[in-house]
């Protein structure tokens, strides 16, 4: 082999060595950024987590409950304080996305999630639903979103949710909203302590 070729050989053999290397380097810094990524994503998390700490613990599915009205199978989305579509709630829980079986019952909404912790939502802490396309960062279809309004201890929160079959929707935001007014009416009738004492007294 001449001079020439050898050189040539050796050229081509180093430039080989070197874009391996740089190769190597651009994996190895990716791999580094995703790291710091997901650290900072973990950290966040958990700083909100704290930050949410003051949530009550959720209530559990209580015993005999009268027969569902509504049933609804599909995914749970998130939750988030009240009309905040961004400012997810994770604490209890409630920032896990899963799969979500519903029930409606004249004493509440009860969710279960496979695989996550389910939770409970009696009917006077119901506030009506709607529907809507997105909560905590998820951006669905316009309408291919059932958002349930309800509150718990002092914080009023949003849950979304999705269907596998989307067109029940609608039965779900005429039935909460329905069960929300007959709570509320049914509060409005119940004789008032205060009311009941000052009539008495009148009567005196």
């Amino acid at each position: 082999m001449t001079p020439v070729l050898m050189t040539l050989a050796a050229e081509q053999k180093s430039a080989e060595v070197t874009d391996w290397a740089a190769r190597i380097g651009w994996l190895v810094g990716l791999a580094l950024f995703v790291a710091l990524v997901y650290w900072l994503m973990r950290e966040g998390w958990k700083w909100r987590g704290t930050l949410q700490s003051g949530l009550p613990e959720l209530h559990t599915t209580p015993e005999g409950l009268a027969p569902a009205t509504l049933t609804l199978t599909g995914r749970y989305h998130g939750s988030t304080t009240a009309g905040q579509w961004l400012d997810r709630i994770v604490a209890r829980g409630l920032g896990t996305r899963s799969r979500a079986e519903l029930t409606l019952h004249p004493e509440g909404l009860d969710v279960v999630r496979p695989g996550a912790a389910g939770f409970f939502v009696p009917a006077e802490a119901l506030l009506g639903a709607r529907l809507d396309k997105g909560i905590a960062g998820k951006v669905l279809p316009e309408g291919g979103l059932l958002v349930v309004t309800w509150t718990h201890g002092d914080q009023v929160i949003d849950s979304g949710f999705r269907s596998d079959r989307a067109a029940e929707h609608p039965a779900w935001v005429k039935a909460l909203g329905t069960l929300e007014a007959e709570d509320a009416a049914a509060a409005s009738a119940a004789p008032h302590p205060h009311h009941d004492r000052t009539t008495e007294g009148t009567a005196r």
